[in-house]
């Protein structure tokens, strides 16, 4: 992880109750491809996958806030357990705001991941707003922490494998 300014505490990963992520570009590497019928085909990262059940395992919630809808996101999250997923969100910030709300948490509570200028919004209210390496400068400069991996090959994992490890709960020392 890059960290960026002033320096991030490993007391802050231990803090993270809600990891919400954006997808294309966050949990795929941001292509949109179409199969002859028209449909959306994802490819997602399986490492990512197995992170994000072992965070979700040590008691950290997961939620996807997405610009787009696609089936085979729904899919995906289905087969990680993960339930609160928002798709064809115009205002990224105010469905985060929701969630902090309904969970009654504090912004030290809130990890987010994204890419591109619609996640700048839930970045800024999140206590750690972290950019996938290959994202937009601006989403970079938003950011307090920046993945050495590009989105949609590790930068999930990445984060997550940091959370678990400063939470003494990583499987593997």
């Amino acid at each position: 992880m890059i960290r960026k300014g002033s320096v991030v505490q490993e007391d802050q990963f231990t803090e993270i109750k809600l990891l919400v992520l954006d997808v294309d570009g966050v949990l795929t590497d941001g292509r949109v491809q179409l199969d002859s019928r028209g449909e959306e085909i994802k490819v997602f990262y399986s490492r990512d996958g197995y992170g994000l059940k072992a965070l979700q395992r040590a008691g950290v919630e997961v939620a996807v806030i997405t610009g787009r809808a696609s089936l085979a996101l729904t899919r995906r999250m289905s087969e990680l357990g993960i339930e609160e997923v928002h798709q064809g969100v115009d205002d990224k910030g105010a469905v985060l705001d929701r969630l902090i709300r309904e969970r009654g948490l504090g912004k030290e509570h809130v990890c987010c991941v994204g890419d591109d200028i619609p996640d700048i919004p839930m970045l800024a209210r999140a206590g750690l707003g972290v950019a996938v390496n290959d994202a937009a400068m601006e989403v970079r400069d938003a950011a307090t922490l920046v993945t050495r991996k590009p989105g949609g090959r590790g930068a999930v994992r990445e984060l997550c494998e940091l959370i678990l490890k400063a939470k003494g709960l990583w499987p593997v020392n």
